[in-house]
């Protein structure tokens, strides 16, 4: 599958389309500008594959994208790693709270890859509307195409606000100049906008199938708008922590577990898997515990252009791919897991069986720390090297949405306490373990942070929790009592700095984030 590259004329500006989803095929295209492009309807899927690519891989390379930073952002955020060694790492500033990060690689990358993706969006949308859907001449394809524009649109700014609070809000292709008017709106107003924008894609999308031909897999669908609508309303409920963060302590705990019950009740395509291992096979992509996942794919014959996955090896160190017999994969750093979330697992979990390693020896070398080891399958080694594994990531699963709405009935949202039990003894009688009873909030993250493991989740489930400050002091308190290389967690900590390159573009027009520099 070849690359397609457009250039864009909106306001992040001079940036490309490129299309990268796993079997969204398109032609080979020269570089043309956005004014001649969409002018047939090979053109639409065209840029439409290529804001899927946008929004979900990025445009950095296969280094960065969604899955890349929610492993960077979320999991070494959390109390699940203790990720710092020299001190010179960029993952050690997210991991250490440290209050100098405005000028972090990943923190930069998850404000500007955001909006270069909507940046996409919105002149796909615009080109959409001003003519395109004649020129597509297919009411459904025309309909579910601004249902996915008004998805991924919806999806970006959802990570932006759980990142950084309060950001401007964009709808139009703007020029570089007027960008650089557009103040943040407040964590009110864009939860505003993402809702309308789910809601429009929800009303726009056909009743596809759930699983999707050959060529369409990881498109998104209702389930996968159920899903996001169900998080964002969860996320907007938590409490504010008296910040301008993603809580609002909005209450729509009810509104979220209704579209939960829909993806997890009879008659709903999706489904829990039998088997923990086997959900994140590479031989069970798009199985039906998945409601939504990025897709990659490794190298193929005649494709010089690597569409595999970095994820796999961001949280593993060099040495363990070594002991395999594999080339050393970049991560030379180790971020371990912490003896805290360590204490937690029980030795027999099929989870912990199947996704930590427990140390390796490569060479002479012994390493006795623990990491994940979830994504690793040497067998599925791409001849692209370390950024072709062939593996999806997981956005939302059937298991997820299964807890999400566990976690909606014990704040009165709907549901009773046998349910909630129901949900979390069939999850632990997977992996291997006793049923519980009397399932309490704290106990039902505790799972949470077992059942997704290595998956990005951890720090947005504290934040929900309404418990972060308080079990991340704990952490520290446990796990750097010798180093004291982590700042004691305060609340203005839940987000990020907006990146000094932003501040800067146009001095005065930000107020930067408290507690940073």
């Amino acid at each position: 599958m070849n690359k397609i590259k457009i250039f864009s004329i909106a306001a992040v500006a001079g940036l490309l389309f490129s299309s990268c989803a796993k079997d969204l095929d398109q032609l080979p295209l020269s570089s043309v500008t956005a004014d001649n492009f969409f002018t047939t309807k090979n053109d639409f899927i065209q840029a439409n594959n290529a804001m899927y690519s946008a929004a979900l891989r990025g445009t950095n390379g296969n280094s960065y994208g969604y899955a890349d930073r929610q492993l960077n952002l979320s999991e070494t955020r959390s109390d699940n790693l203790y990720a710092i060694t020299d001190g010179a790492r960029d993952w050690e500033g997210i991991n250490g709270l440290q209050t100098t990060i405005s000028i972090n690689g990943y923190v930069k990358e998850a404000y500007q890859a955001n909006y270069k993706a909507i940046d996409k969006i919105n002149l796909f949308l615009q080109k959409l509307e001003d003519g395109g859907r004649k020129i597509i001449g297919d009411d459904s394809l025309s309909k579910r195409f601004y249902a996915d524009a008004k998805f991924l649109r919806a999806f970006c700014y959802f990570d932006l606000v759980r990142w950084f609070g309060k950001v401007p809000l964009v709808d139009k292709t703007v020029t570089a100049q007027q960008s650089a008017t557009i103040p943040r709106s407040s964590v009110a107003d864009v939860y505003t906008f993402i809702q309308n924008d789910l809601k429009s894609a929800m009303d726009s999308m056909p009743n596809v199938a759930n699983v999707f031909t050959a060529t369409e897999k990881g498109r998104v669908n209702k389930g996968a708008i159920k899903y996001l609508s169900a998080l964002v309303s969860m996320t907007k409920s938590s409490p504010t922590y008296g910040i301008e963060g993603p809580g609002l302590a909005a209450n729509e705990w009810a509104q979220a577990y209704t579209l939960l019950n829909e993806l997890t009740t009879a008659g709903s395509p999706y489904a829990f898997g039998a088997s923990y291992p086997n959900i994140y096979s590479y031989t069970n992509e798009n199985s039906s515990e998945v409601i939504f996942d990025v897709q990659y794919y490794s190298i193929t014959s005649g494709t010089s252009q690597s569409q595999g996955a970095a994820f796999v090896w961001i949280l593993t160190p060099d040495g363990y791919f070594q002991s395999l017999g594999l080339s050393a994969q970049g991560s030379n750093y180790q971020r371990p897991i912490s003896n805290d979330f360590l204490s937690k697992f029980p030795v027999n979990d099929a989870r912990r069986v199947f996704g930590v390693q427990t140390g390796y020896t490569y060479l002479s070398t012994t390493a006795n720390y623990s990491f994940y080891k979830k994504y690793i399958d040497k067998s599925k080694y791409g001849s692209g090297g370390r950024n072709d594994w062939p593996i999806n990531y997981i956005i939302g699963t059937y298991t997820d949405a299964l807890l999400l709405k566990a976690e909606c009935t014990l704040h009165g949202g709907g549901g009773t306490q046998a349910d909630v039990d129901a949900a979390v003894n069939k999850v632990r009688t997977r992996a291997g373990l006793v049923s519980v009873t009397n399932v309490s909030l704290d106990s039902l993250f505790e799972e949470r942070r077992r059942e997704f493991h290595g998956e990005g989740k951890r720090w947005h489930d504290l934040v929900r929790s309404g418990k972060v400050v308080e079990i991340m002091n704990a952490w520290i308190t446990a796990d750097d009592a010798t180093n004291h290389r982590i700042n004691a967690m305060v609340p203005n900590f839940i987000i990020y700095p907006i990146p000094i390159a932003e501040m800067n573009v146009a001095p005065g027009l930000y107020t930067q984030n408290p507690g940073y520099d």
